[in-house]
């Protein structure tokens, strides 16, 4: 029986990076940052996250230059990123460029990046679904060049090699490392709903191409397993933004005056906070056990690769809930919290605004939720009507 419950040493990771960011991430300087320049503030606690607390590596091979940790603690280390709305490249750096390059063996790239502190980001629209078609907007050349443009990447600005998705000269998927420094490769910001999370379009012009990965279905298959680590974990961190909401909320409920009582005295209040802990606690339920799941299939996600597997489908399943469940509750914990503040709730001097916008955000990675809901009932034989 898989535990859900969070270990010692999770608590531990808990505490030493949420001890990290009520030091570095003042909610003052991330609502100042988000208005002007979020890139230092970005680079300063991503810095922090990777050399000093060491959690970026944590989960890859010790051989790599790991810590020999698993999903578990990645899962909060998201939570706790969740919560403060961290403007760190960690979901693209830690988890979804770092797995396909475990699964396809590119075990010295990996040691390289290690070596030379910098990260890399898979270059593929926030958007994709893990169980939709291989990504083709970027097509390999007869003369070996990448050409194309790829749209909704986030966690791109700051990565040094770029492991692109294409299509080959004869319409076969491959898997590609480019270098970020190529000036052929063009990186063009847009305004994103998340201040924090900046969403860009990565342009190839002929790129020239450092090393081929993978081709064929193994390519295919690199790709869908970093889609679905991501998506799982990024189910802890919609786990995160709910929870903070519903503190932040109760605490302040639990101050404010109005009428000579206290406004978390009011009955109407204390039940819609009660509904909203009651999600949360689901949330969490389905969080965790697609965290678990992830742990059970290994860093290299090789349990997930056979194909018609048992723990495939578990998998599948398991990350699908998360993301149905978790991207629900985090965009209402969010509204809720929002509206039970009054009017400093909206006001752009409390962050909740952020925690909304990320919540929304979130809600959008990784598919849709009608996609999520169809794909639910496909994995437990439960068909819709038909169309």
């Amino acid at each position: 029986m898989i535990d859900l419950l969070y270990s010692e040493d999770e608590d531990l990771v808990r505490q030493t990076v949420r001890t990290m960011l009520t030091d570095r991430l003042v909610p003052a300087t991330l609502v100042r940052a988000a208005e002007d320049d979020i890139a230092p503030l970005r680079g300063h606690l991503q810095f922090r996250l990777e050399e000093e607390l060491g959690v970026t590596r944590m989960h890859l091979p010790e051989e790599l230059g790991g810590g020999g940790a698993t999903f578990r603690e990645v899962g909060v280390v998201m939570e706790e990123l969740g919560r403060r709305v961290a403007p760190t490249p960690f979901l693209g750096a830690a988890v979804l460029a770092p797995t396909a390059l475990l699964t396809v063996g590119a075990d010295g790239l990996l040691k390289d990046l290690g070596s030379e502190a910098v990260h890399a980001a898979l270059i593929v629209p926030v958007t994709t679904d893990p169980t939709g078609q291989f990504p083709g907007s970027v097509r390999l050349g007869p003369d070996g060049r990448l050409t194309g443009r790829v749209g909704a990447v986030v966690d791109v600005v700051d990565a040094a090699h770029h492991i692109v998705p294409a299509l080959d000269v004869d319409g076969r998927p491959c898997l590609l490392a480019v270098a970020a420094d190529d000036a052929r490769v063009r990186i063009v910001e847009h305004t994103s709903l998340d201040l924090t999370r900046p969403v860009v379009a990565v342009e190839y012009n002929a790129a020239a191409v450092t090393t081929t990965l993978a081709g064929g279905e193994v390519a295919t298959a690199a790709v869908r397993a970093a889609l679905v680590a991501g998506a799982g974990l990024l189910a802890s961190e919609q786990l995160g933004i709910a929870e903070y909401c519903l503190d932040t909320t109760v605490k302040y409920l639990g101050e404010r005056r109005q009428f000579g009582r206290i406004v978390g005295s009011y009955q109407a209040l204390k039940h819609r906070l009660a509904d909203l802990w009651v999600e949360i606690g689901g949330a969490r339920a389905v969080a965790r056990q697609a965290v678990a799941m992830l742990t059970e299939a290994g860093p290299r996600m090789s349990g997930y690769l056979e194909q018609g597997s048992v723990l495939r489908q578990e998998i599948d399943l398991a990350v699908t809930l998360a993301q149905y469940q978790c991207s629900a509750v985090a965009v209402r914990a969010a509204e809720e919290a929002v509206q039970l503040h009054g009017g400093v709730g909206m006001t752009w001097e409390l962050p909740l605004h952020l925690s909304l916008k990320r919540a929304k955000a979130d809600q959008l990675a990784f598919g849709s939720a009608g996609t999520r809901f169809d794909r639910l009932a496909e994995l437990v034989d439960l068909p819709g009507p038909a169309r």
